[in-house]
């Protein structure tokens, strides 16, 4: 017989309005899912408005990012031996104030510096989140805040290119970090009035597995820069590349070495050794996988096949897919609360299947309401996957492990995502080339057909009065692009059967996942016990 789940344990000097640090790292979580999607999509912007080379911009997002991958995996741990208050409080205010500073600078070198301190702040507002949602509310809310946690992401994606051309049209680009001087005090607020003073856990800090830490976050900060510049630099063609994947590779296996031989291991692999745990790890790399249909392709495909610019497209992404995922959200926390968390995972990934097959249909005359059905099923799939996902990894967690259950799924939420985001890139880009190949052997120099259509086109541009010269250049040019825009329809469309596949991989893996123990994160039918990470919540987190 299961015994009753204790109480959540509370913060040392128990805070009397804990809903405020709960809204202060909910609404950390939405300014990190922002500033991410806003500057990837207004990199070009930035690129002009500060005068960089294509190759400074690529490097200035790299920058920009691996921070976050190197505080990320640490910042459970560095909340629980410092408090809420300590870790989350001056970054918001030195957050706000590099945000403020950003656009008013300029040189290479302090645009670097100060993208760097951002992204490393940036990296601490996510990762105590769910720790504290579930040490300071009563499980009847954990499932519908853990809601807007996993909302939080999507929405994001789906509302980046409507913010950035609201910026770039009516505000200027300077509002892509301007916002942030208004977000990150309130933020700080929050934490003020929902936590309490805290006194460092000497304890903690004297068994503190500082090798275990710098070696996993160095590690997996390489890997990043390595995958981010690897589409750009050709991978193993490039020696940088080769250091950075091999460097990052050596750090983790040493961080693997360290855990298995200091006395206090800071994240044992044995946290994601068990069955259901490492399963859901797998199904969370299939979620950053099958929602590149909407978070990649789509965007990709209407910038650059159809050459719009973000606030040509952004309404009708976010009607089509940022409002509906409000409704698929409220849907999704019904169903895990009533049914299996594998349930509403399985008719998440089934939806991201379905839209990776409409994507197959895809044509180059599609404009951004085309794609509107397949807008309204990726809803489903972002509102359905990512929450349930969450809450079946926390109810099959051990709690006694939580610090490092958080620094794992940190490495997989961020990792797992960029690594999807780049094979994809590299995937789209070799597929293009692959593809203008194939065409380009049925369009051959001095071919009837080749010839016919030059003459079409020459007819066309006639009436413009140039040279017979300018004419035949015009037009061989004309043709160059309707076969390179070809290339690319083609290759999108592998994209998209790719996600296709890999939501199907997704759904083996659901079938063989365990049932979700008992536990105040079981469907609300289910007997309550103390099994999972939510039974002994006091320390979870993630």
């Amino acid at each position: 017989m299961s015994t009753p789940s204790p109480p959540a344990q509370p913060f040392e000097g128990q805070a009397t309005r804990p809903v405020f640090a709960v809204a202060a790292v909910l609404l950390g979580s939405f300014l990190v899912g922002f500033d991410t999607r806003l500057f990837t999509i207004g990199l070009p912007d930035l690129r002009g408005a500060y005068g960089l080379s294509f190759d400074q911009g690529a490097w200035l997002n790299t920058f920009a990012t691996a921070p976050q991958i190197l505080i990320a995996p640490a910042v459970a741990w560095l909340a629980a031996t410092f408090g809420v208050r300590r870790v989350l409080f001056w970054p918001s205010l030195a957050y706000a104030v590099i945000s403020f500073a950003l656009p008013l600078v300029r040189g290479w070198e302090v645009l670097v510096v100060l993208h760097a301190l951002r992204g490393l702040l940036l990296g601490v507002f996510i990762p105590a989140t769910i720790m504290i949602v579930l040490r300071t509310l009563p499980p009847r809310w954990w499932v519908p805040t853990l809601a807007i946690y996993a909302f939080r992401l999507a929405f994001s994606l789906n509302t980046g290119p409507l913010l950035i051309g609201l910026y770039d049209v009516r505000f200027g680009w300077e509002w892509i970090y301007w916002q942030d001087m208004i977000i990150a005090p309130v933020m700080g607020l929050l934490v003020t009035l929902g936590t309490p003073r805290q006194k460092p856990d000497i304890g903690l800090l004297q068994r503190a597995d500082w090798g275990g830490m710098a070696l996993l976050g160095s590690g997996w900060a390489l890997i990043y820069a390595g995958l981010d510049q690897g589409n750009r630099l050709d991978w193993f063609e490039s020696g940088l590349i080769t250091s950075l994947l091999g460097g990052g590779a050596i750090l983790i296996l040493a961080f693997f070495v360290n855990e298995l031989s200091v006395r206090n291991p800071w994240a044992s692999h044995k946290v994601i050794a068990t069955r259901n745990v490492a399963l859901g790890c797998l199904a969370v790399l299939g979620y950053t996988s099958t929602s590149l249909s909407n978070s990649q392709l789509v965007p990709g495909f209407l910038t650059t096949v159809t050459a719009l610019r973000p606030e040509q497209i952004g309404l009708t992404i976010f009607l089509t897919t940022g409002v509906p995922l409000v409704a698929t959200t409220i849907l999704a926390v019904w169903l895990v609360r009533h049914f299996d968390a594998r349930m509403t995972m399985l008719l998440g990934f089934i939806a991201f299947a379905v839209a990776g097959k409409m994507g197959t249909q895809l044509t180059a005359e599609w404009a951004p309401w085309t794609f509107a059905p397949m807008g309204l099923v990726q809803a489903v799939g972002q509102g359905f996957t990512l929450l349930a996902v969450i809450i079946y990894i926390l109810a099959n967690s051990d709690p006694k492990n939580a610090t490092a259950s958080a620094a794992y799924i940190q490495v997989l939420r961020l990792g797992g995502a960029e690594t999807a985001t780049s094979l994809m890139a590299t995937f789209l880009r070799h597929r293009e080339q692959l593809h203008s190949y194939l065409l380009g052997l049925h369009v051959p120099a001095g071919g009837a057909r080749t010839e016919e259509a030059l003459g079409l086109l020459s007819g066309l541009f006639e009436s413009d009065g140039a040279s017979p010269q300018a004419l035949a250049a015009r037009s061989a040019l004309t043709l160059n692009q309707a076969v390179s825009q070809q290339a690319s329809v083609l290759a999108y469309i592998d994209g998209f059967q790719l996600t296709y596949w890999a939501a199907l991989v997704a759904l083996v893996l659901v079938a063989l996942m365990g049932k979700v123990p008992a536990g105040p994160l079981a469907p609300v039918s289910w007997p309550t016990g103390g099994g999972g990470a939510a039974g002994t919540i006091a320390g979870s987190s993630a």
